[in-house]
């Protein structure tokens, strides 16, 4: 019975880290670049990057790995979402896309 519990305590752990784990250096790409098409930015969030909001005017986001992003106050006008996986994602308005999941 201990065993079983640590195995799943184990597994949990690991899917919970690795569900909103986004990678940096896509998230200081689309900061420096305003490009990261196919990048992987799960769980990122821009206020917390510092920003107060995040300019991304013609971003080029597609296909991106936004699942579980937050938006919030991002301009995104123009930008290239074609493709981008959306789900619990918080959109700048602070509406929350759930279409993707």
């Amino acid at each position: 019975m201990k065993r079983t519990l640590t195995a799943l305590t184990v597994a949990a752990t690991m899917f919970a880290s690795s569900a909103s784990a986004f990678d940096p250096a896509d998230l200081r790409k689309l900061l420096d670049r305003n490009v990261c098409a196919q990048c992987d930015l799960r769980g990122a969030d821009l206020l917390a990057a510092d920003l107060l909001a995040a300019d991304l005017t013609a971003a080029d986001l597609f296909g991106a790995d936004l699942r579980g992003a937050d938006l919030f106050g991002a301009n995104l006008a123009s930008a290239n979402m074609n493709g981008a996986f959306l789900c619990n994602t918080i959109m700048p308005d602070g509406s929350v896309i759930y279409s993707g999941c």
